[in-house]
């Protein structure tokens, strides 16, 4: 057999070896790639989270977790066994409910453009939830510019552990609540801008909806030192949803999902722990007003929640807390209301 021969077959193999270490989710319906499927391990970890082309690393499903259950647009798609996902292509029924429309309240030319919407937010230490919060917000956008002006909080309820530790060298048993915010929606209605950063844009044409998803790193080769800490294996996802076929304005935006990964340990510690932040927003109303006040705002204090109707009892909400309370129970309390 000729070298060229011989040289074709080898990256014809190394191909079809790296493809074989990934599954990918496509809808039984579209036959489009799924992204954003949270997997679930039985014990209640999240041990995977799909990418814009409907990929999970098939290494990260482990015989021994038995059952996963597969989350999408924060509902369960239903309980899978390790035989049914360690495959190449796994087709899965998405259609659960169908998307919302954003109202658009006033439709004249005006300084701000208003976005209000639910949100929620949590963070996994090791792939188990650390703590959450969910809750309604307004973005406040320069009409002109369509940079954020500020984000607003009306109503919100967190989570956190019962008891976290207090050793600040075990990391792994600490309460991250610092990161449980709102995304920050930067350029969300200038999305043409991030082509000209140090980013990897890859985009997804859908049968509903078009979405954009914009990634980058840092620390992948050596860690950094911080106050007696280790970071390394800095990660952002972020994956904007438009309106099929649209100029991907503000009027044309449905979604916002954003993950932050990082791997962090005291320096005594001999291992890494990955912790991984969660932030998504999806917009209900569109309003255009010369006032930028958002009535009714409140400052989040993660000490306490703060809202004065069941707005989680929606159902369009996205409420993920009911998924994560069907497996750590008690593991997580709410904080006091105090309206």
């Amino acid at each position: 057999m000729k070298k060229t021969q011989l040289l074709s077959l080898f990256f014809v193999l190394l191909l079809n070896f790296f493809n074989a270490q990934s599954t990918t989710f496509l809808s039984e319906k579209t036959n489009q790639p799924l992204p954003k499927v949270s997997v679930f391990g039985k014990d209640g970890s999240i041990v995977a989270y799909s990418d814009i082309d409907g990929k999970i690393e098939r290494k990260t499903l482990t015989p021994s977790q038995e059952k996963f259950q597969l989350v999408y647009e924060n509902l369960s798609l239903g309980t899978f066994s390790y035989a049914e996902l360690d495959k190449d292509v796994v087709k899965l029924n998405d259609r659960v409910k169908d998307i919302e429309a954003v109202v658009i309240k006033n439709n004249k030319p005006a300084k701000y453009a208003l976005i209000k919407g639910n949100f929620n937010a949590y963070v996994t230490v090791n792939g188990k939830l650390n703590c959450y919060v969910d809750g309604i917000a307004t973005y406040v956008f320069d009409n002109k510019t369509k940079k954020v002006k500020s984000a607003n909080i009306e109503q919100y309820r967190i989570f956190r552990l019962e008891n976290p530790s207090t050793n600040r060298k075990q990391t792994g048993s600490l309460d991250y609540n610092t990161f449980l915010d709102l995304p920050p929606l930067k350029d969300v209605g200038n999305i043409d801008e991030f082509k000209s950063r140090k980013a990897t844009i890859k985009e997804l044409k859908g049968n509903t909806k078009d979405e954009i998803e914009i990634s980058g790193s840092a620390l992948q080769e050596k860690e950094m030192a911080i106050f007696g800490y280790r970071l390394y294996d800095i990660k952002a996802l972020i994956n904007h949803s438009y309106e099929k076929g649209s100029k991907k304005t503000l009027r044309d935006f449905l979604e916002s999902n954003e993950i932050g990964y990082v791997k962090f340990k005291h320096k005594s510690e001999p291992d890494y722990n990955q912790i991984i932040s969660y932030k998504n927003f999806y917009p209900t109303e569109l309003d255009f007003s010369d006032d930028n006040d958002v009535e009714g705002k409140v400052k989040l204090n993660k000490d306490i929640s703060n809202y004065k109707t069941n707005y989680w009892q929606d159902s369009a909400f996205p409420n993920m807390q009911t998924i994560f309370s069907s497996f750590f129970k008690e593991d997580l309390k709410e904080k006091e209301n105090k309206k």
